[in-house]
């Protein structure tokens, strides 16, 4: 089995039992990105528009997600569910608009919003030459989560007699269930989840919702792009399709 190192975190300053030492630039970095990871907070956005490949695909959009809220995204495909998700995470610039956290504009510490999302898109990105554990021991590791972490999310969403299993070997809801473990491996207070119920068996949907409950229990934030059902009690409805693009006006086609 190929070994994934991961990553530990020092012991805290002045902890360990020997001097207080000074930070390290790197250290610095690290604990101000992580530690505002520790409180949830609200999530908003106001006039966001967004263009892909020249087209505009909503505008004038509004939300506010509270901590332990939850937000489910609808409407027909090309309505803009997708591109939703990926401007809310950072992964494509909005045409329009701000993103903010707790009143904070996420443009101002973009990389800080990024450590504060676990985002699930329609692929799986799994190397499908390293096992379950090394799969997920990666992204765990880009999190500094430990073996442990790794583990517990395995065995929550029932892979963990997986574990050596090579990712080409696995079935295409074994597939998502990996990726699934992925937001339950590392801590981030914002979930950004597209399709997440796709592949799966019925007891792995009702897997999903409840480790979904658990996270909102903790004061944690989802979204989800879904045209299954999906059990989110308390949970607000945005109808993308509710914020199409001004049509252009005839005369400046012509």
């Amino acid at each position: 089995m190929r070994q994934v190192r991961l990553r530990r975190r020092r012991p805290a300053l002045g902890q360990g039992g020997g001097c207080a030492t000074a930070l390290t630039a790197r250290e610095k970095r690290e604990r101000d990105i992580l530690a505002p990871l520790a409180s949830n907070g609200a999530f908003e956005g106001r006039g966001l528009g967004c263009i892909r490949g020249e087209r505009p695909v909503f505008a004038a959009l509004d939300f506010r997600l509270e901590p332990g809220g939850a937000l489910v995204l609808t409407g027909p495909n090309g309505s803009g569910k997708s591109s939703l998700l990926r401007v809310m995470a950072g992964l494509l610039p909005a045409a329009a608009g701000t993103l903010a956290w707790n009143g904070t504009p996420v443009d101002d510490a973009p990389e800080l919003h990024r450590q504060r999302v676990h985002y699930l898109g329609h692929h799986d990105a799994l190397k499908p030459v390293l096992t379950v554990a090394e799969n997920l021991g990666f992204w765990a590791s880009l999190r500094g989560a430990n073996d442990d972490g790794v583990a517990a999310a395995l065995a929550r969403v029932g892979l963990d007699h997986l574990a050596e299993t090579p990712g080409h070997l696995l079935s295409a809801g074994q597939r998502r269930r990996l990726s699934l473990a992925r937001v339950l491996a590392a801590q981030a207070p914002l979930w950004l989840l597209d399709e997440p119920s796709v592949g799966l068996d019925a007891a792995s949907v009702r897997t999903l919702a409840e480790v979904i409950a658990e996270h909102r229990a903790n004061g944690g934030l989802v979204v989800v792009a879904t045209h299954q059902a999906l059990d989110l009690p308390d949970a607000a409805c945005l109808a993308v399709d509710d914020y199409p693009p001004a049509r252009p006006d005839p005369e400046d086609v012509w």
